[in-house]
């Protein structure tokens, strides 16, 4: 990015179970001039730190409220049944969501809580695996879980906010080189040497057109010159002939008595 465009930080927040390491190294080794700060938030909050503005971009956990967004999709989770420890699916490979619909409870609140209810008795939750695996209960188990969609994993920013930072770690999620010619540094940089090479061209273009301006200067003062050095040289000569003509033999001479 242009030394101008560079913001102090970028801000960047994710829901649990997601793991955006991978994207925030190639990050730093592209602009580690700019700062890259990350927060955890609650599924529950996923959106509100960034409509707040407390963020510039977000890992968010699909279905979410597109309204004012950008949002690409990334990819799916695998959704887990979880239990007690010592419950009858630890005996599956894979349980089908048929055998267990009636022991799911219904429950609003974020993953953490879903799980101290499992732990508690409350009955059984279907959460993405990788967020299973992050909060990790050793009391709780889980199997894979047939018969439902996945959960899917974007990232979302404000469609007011399309600021050069926002669109190079977009790219870098998308998986653009840094040579990719869609990259906005990229972009700005063949968009700054094309109007070099204007400037450079255009004062290439004056330069000519000075020496050729000065070069006609320089031709017509030195025809003129010559020009009236010939008049003069003629004038002369021709006052000698003229004198010459006037004259007839033995003019001026006495004639003698």
């Amino acid at each position: 990015m242009d030394s101008q465009h560079v913001p102090a930080a970028l801000r960047v927040a994710f829901v649990a179970g997601v793991a955006p390491g991978k994207w925030f190294r190639r990050w730093e080794e592209r602009f580690p001039e700019t700062a890259l700060q990350s927060q955890l938030v609650d599924d529950g909050r996923q959106l509100d730190a960034l409509r707040a503005g407390e963020v510039d971009l977000a890992f968010v956990r699909l279905p979410v409220d597109r309204e004012g967004l950008h949002l690409i999709p990334l990819y799916e989770e695998l959704p887990v049944v979880v239990a007690p420890k010592g419950h009858e699916i630890q005996a599956f490979d894979e349980v089908p969501f048929a055998e267990i619909e009636d022991e799911l409870f219904e429950y609003d609140g974020g993953p953490s809580e879903r799980l101290d209810l499992v732990e508690g008795g409350a009955g059984l939750a279907i959460l993405p695996m990788s967020v299973v695996r992050h909060l990790n209960r050793p009391e709780l188990r889980y199997r894979p879980v047939v018969g439902v969609p996945g959960y899917e994993v974007g990232l979302a920013w404000l469609r007011e906010n399309e600021s050069d930072a926002v669109q190079e770690f977009v790219g870098i999620v998308r998986g653009r080189s840094a040579n990719s010619s869609r990259q906005t540094s990229v972009q700005r940089e063949e968009q700054e040497a094309a109007r070099q090479r204007r400037s450079d061209r255009a004062a290439a273009q004056s330069a000519a057109a000075k020496a050729r301006n000065e070069a006609s200067r320089v031709g017509r003062k030195t025809g003129a010159g010559k020009a009236g050095t010939g008049n003069s040289r003629g004038a002369r000569s021709s006052g000698k002939s003229a004198g010459a003509k006037g004259r007839h033999p033995g003019a001026g001479r006495r004639r003698p008595r």
